[in-house]
């Protein structure tokens, strides 16, 4: 956990390492706030945009949510 809700996870494919920044929605919902590749450090504007979209998703969820007809 990076802060404020804002999770981190690290993947590597090849010779990148990704960071996906999400946070959760409920108990078993993942949601994809961000993603950067790997640097020394998580920089403070990424995981700020992170919170910024986590709490446009809280505030009207059905509005960022894919749903097929």
């Amino acid at each position: 956990m990076l802060r404020d809700g804002i999770y981190e996870l690290r993947a590597k494919k090849g010779h990148v390492q990704y960071r996906l920044l999400y946070f959760f929605h409920g108990r078993n919902i993942a949601i994809l706030a961000h993603g950067l590749t790997k640097e020394d450090r998580v920089p403070p504007v990424d995981i700020e945009r992170a919170i910024k979209r986590k709490k446009l998703f809280e505030a009207n969820p059905k509005a960022h949510t894919y749903k097929t007809d």
